[in-house]
């Protein structure tokens, strides 16, 4: 079996859900066919998500042509140091880019804030920090960044899509600092128990998506089990994060009910409930 092949379709869930975070245009064939997969196994609405300028348009237009599509538009955490210092090895697959200062990060954002304001736009991210990719160097402009796209999510009632990976404690900081949006959801948790009970304080979401079936996942397994059930959502953040047993082969939103049944199992219910309660989630989060 090659690392390369799509997994097989699996057992069509009996609830239909949503995919809350995929990057469609990242993935193998077309849309029309992804959606056409996904909803073969009742996955019938995904979140598009943006990470630039480029890929929140391209994530604004396809919501537009297709009814189960809505989208997130954003600079991804580590596209923001890129824009201001630029990218001269090409991380972002955009070619070599020199810097454009926070001249060019604010016109960056200017554009995300005019896209935000579309009907079919209903999520501002993925946005956050990332100490992972991003050195020190890049701290300054992920964090104005971050505290432009809560900004932009206020200002048009959107809900703020968190990518927050090795940075936590700042990343609730922040989110303190600067007041969450009404509707805030932390994309592919990555915390343990103890944050989960914060997240759930405040209100926030957890996204959970097929890293929570890998073998060491258990403080995330340990974070959904705490997760109070009206806060828990379900993604692929395709074609990343493949779920046991296909880890390493691409991911796609067809893929969610061998997460969704995982996190069933964890959180000791059967998967028609979780999928009731994902599925109403999803939509009091993205509003539609």
């Amino acid at each position: 079996m090659s690392r390369s092949e799509a997994p097989p379709l699996p057992e069509p869930l009996r609830v239909p859900v949503a995919d809350s975070h995929t990057h469609l245009d990242m993935q193998d064939g077309t849309v029309e066919e992804g959606l056409a997969r996904a909803a073969a196994v009742n996955v019938t609405t995904v979140i598009q998500v943006g990470c630039d300028v480029k890929g929140s348009r391209w994530a604004a237009e396809t919501a537009a042509a297709h009814a189960s599509v809505y989208a997130a538009v954003a600079l991804h955490p580590n596209e923001a140091p890129r824009i201001v210092h630029g990218d001269p090895d090409n991380w972002s697959r955009q070619g070599a880019r020199e810097g454009g200062g926070t001249a060019a990060l604010h016109e960056a954002l200017a554009e995300i804030d005019a896209l935000a304001a579309l009907d079919h736009v209903r999520g501002v991210g993925e946005t956050g920090l990332d100490y992972f990719r991003t050195g020190p160097e890049g701290m300054a402009a992920q964090e104005e960044s971050f505290r432009a796209h809560i900004e932009i999510a206020k200002r048009h009632g959107k809900a703020l899509v968190i990518h927050d990976r090795e940075a936590h404690a700042d990343v609730l900081r922040v989110l303190a600092d600067a007041g969450a949006p009404e509707r805030t959801v932390f994309h592919c948790y990555s915390g343990d128990a103890d944050m989960a009970r914060i997240c759930a304080d405040a209100g926030y979401f957890m996204s959970f998506a097929g890293n929570m079936t890998f073998k060491n996942a258990q403080p995330l397994r340990d974070a959904l089990a705490v997760a109070p059930a009206e806060l828990v959502l379900v993604e692929t953040d395709a074609p990343f994060l493949t779920p046991a047993p296909y880890r390493g082969r691409p991911n796609a939103p067809y893929l969610i009910p061998v997460t969704l049944r995982a996190m069933a199992e964890v959180r000791g219910v059967d998967e028609d409930t979780l999928a009731s309660a994902i599925a109403a989630n999803t939509a009091r989060a993205f509003d539609y």
